[in-house]
């Protein structure tokens, strides 16, 4: 990672009102995301003390709707023993840890304790605990960490979830990073846990695997239930350094299979849950109410990260989306996600648009200010064939010299599933842009620092 502080001098005035950032530090991936008592909880990577990455801790925000976050207190701290890197949360209704006294339920925070190298031995990653048992407001680390240990450097950001009913137990998916493979723990306490099983490499592996998730989807209509498994990775993501993959399949309290594997090397034949540069370390909310599953991720990469132009906070998050999985006319299932928007907040954007990509032709939405300066984005849609793509020009956003391969245009080959004429929408939120195509069966979502605020959508030909 660059841990050098920026040295663009110019800085964007701007800061989203629907996508959260932290008030003035460092923000990287959502972590510990979980429901409880009217409030979601979204924790995140934080340097407490800086805008670049350090010092690494649980930030801490509330919300009632997903959409206005209020920053708390850090919630886990860096300590000289440890920083706190990713991991999730989970409401203990069972008090299965026994962390709770009467009248009390436990939130357990399960969290990968990073410590720092000893002499010439390297650091170690190993899963934490700490506990809240009043609703989230403060958090106690267990004394009995860690809680699994396989004395590993690359052992790392563990989603924690219950499977099966009374008589059921904790799921622990967790990453060997470097092997590139998702591990899968059994516990029935949060505190004793059995190895059962592991899945990959498969598909993209160029960088290391990191931030699983796992759950179980209805496939539309049908009442069919298949298993998603996210897994980001970085470098060597399909846009250039980070990127988030998934596999669908089916999970049997203990391992997973996935229903698809290729053995090709075209990144672009698997399954992306964003094809923009700007989307990393998606993971999705426990406990969320009428078994919605709710995901956020982090609006960045690992490539200029820590180069970005704000001050004195640095990276936001995505909007939240609901996920939903479709069997498309090819047989293939993808995921579906639908920003959640809520009432309108100052300063976003949204447009919807209807473009037919014709073959040899090129239709355009440019995004401006309405003449208020002369930066823009440029959407186009192409066809080549029977061959549809996306590209998103950036170059003339704002400011866009901090980093070599920001500016880069990011092509997108439009799915075949999707057919013309395509349903378009765009959110604009200050620096970041989601774009959603066909019920957001194909998302792209990239950064721009503008000097003013792109107010407008307009199509061209």
């Amino acid at each position: 990672m660059n841990m050098t502080p920026p040295t663009t001098t110019a800085v964007t005035p701007l800061r989203p009102s629907a996508h959260f950032t932290s008030h003035t530090s460092w923000l990287n991936d959502p972590n510990g995301l979980v429901y409880h008592q009217g409030v979601y909880h979204l924790f995140f990577q934080t340097n407490p003390f800086g805008s670049t990455w350090g010092n690494i801790s649980w930030g801490h925000a509330t919300s009632t709707d997903l959409v206005s976050w209020t920053e708390q207190a850090v919630a886990i701290p860096a300590t000289d023993e440890e920083m706190a890197f990713s991991g999730s949360a989970v409401v203990d209704t069972r008090n299965t840890a026994g962390f709770a006294n009467d009248g009390e339920t436990a939130l357990v925070a399960i969290y990968t304790s990073a410590r720092p190298p000893v002499g010439e031995m390297p650091g170690l990653q190993a899963q934490s605990l700490a506990f809240s048992t009043d609703d989230g407001a403060t958090w106690t680390r267990y004394a009995g960490n860690p809680v699994l240990d396989i004395g590993s450097s690359e052992f790392r950001d563990p989603k924690v979830f219950w499977h099966g009913g009374d008589d059921g137990n904790w799921v622990m998916v967790v990453v060997d990073a470097v092997a590139r493979k998702v591990l899968f723990y059994t516990s029935n306490n949060l505190i004793d846990w059995t190895f059962a099983s592991d899945f990959g490499p498969a598909h993209a592996t160029s960088g290391v695997w990191e931030c699983p998730d796992l759950f179980p989807l209805r496939v539309g209509a049908t009442g069919e239930t298949r298993w998603v498994l996210i897994v980001s990775m970085n470098p060597g993501a399909r846009a250039g350094g980070s990127g988030t993959q998934y596999f669908v399949g089916d999970f049997d309290g203990t391992t997973f299979v996935a229903e698809r594997l290729t053995a090709s090397d075209d990144l672009e034949e698997y399954d992306w849950l964003d094809h923009g540069r700007d989307y990393y370390a998606a993971v999705s909310f426990d406990n969320a109410p009428a078994n919605r599953r709710l995901m956020i991720g982090w609006a960045s990469n690992w490539d200029y990260a820590n180069e970005t132009p704000t001050s004195p906070w640095r990276s936001a998050m995505s909007l939240v989306r609901e996920m939903r999985l479709v069997r498309c006319a090819d047989g293939r299932h993808r995921l579906g996600q639908v920003p959640v928007i809520g009432e309108g907040h100052a300063g976003m954007t949204i447009s919807e648009h209807t473009i037919a990509v014709e073959p040899g032709s090129r239709s355009t939405i440019v995004l401006d200010s309405d003449g208020a300066t002369d930066e823009q984005v440029l959407v186009h849609f192409d066809r080549d064939g029977d061959s549809a793509s996306l590209t998103v020009e950036r170059g003339s956003s704002g400011i866009v010299d901090f980093h070599p391969r920001f500016a880069a245009p990011n092509r997108v080959p439009i799915g075949a599933h999707i057919a013309s004429p395509i349903d378009v929408r765009i959110v604009v939120d200050a620096t970041v842009i989601e774009i959603f195509l066909a019920d957001g069966t194909q998302t792209v979502t990239e950064q721009v620092f503008p000097s003013v605020a792109l107010s407008r959508a307009r199509t061209q030909q």
